[in-house]
């Protein structure tokens, strides 16, 4: 039975398992707390490649790409998967 680690920590058994593998307190709380639905997130954005070369520029000015206003669809599309 997983001891009970107060409000601050929403799944005591996960938060035990993440301490036991090493992770710190904070660490551990935090995915603990993040819940099941935190995993499901991720994935939802098309490839690159159905983006619009505008898009993938917006996008390329947002992560500070250098060089991007002279870049192909395809060369943003190279700069943005190396990061």
């Amino acid at each position: 039975m997983a001891r009970d680690h107060g409000a601050a920590v929403k799944d005591d058994r996960q938060y035990e398992e993440l301490r036991k593998q090493g992770a710190s307190k904070e660490k551990a709380a935090r995915i603990a707390n993040a819940g099941r639905r935190a995993s499901a997130r991720g994935g939802a954005a098309p490839p690159y490649e159905d983006w619009s070369r505008d898009d993938l520029y917006r996008q390329a000015r947002r992560l500070d790409v250098e060089g991007r206003s002279s870049m192909r669809k395809s060369e943003l599309i190279a700069a943005l998967r190396g990061r």
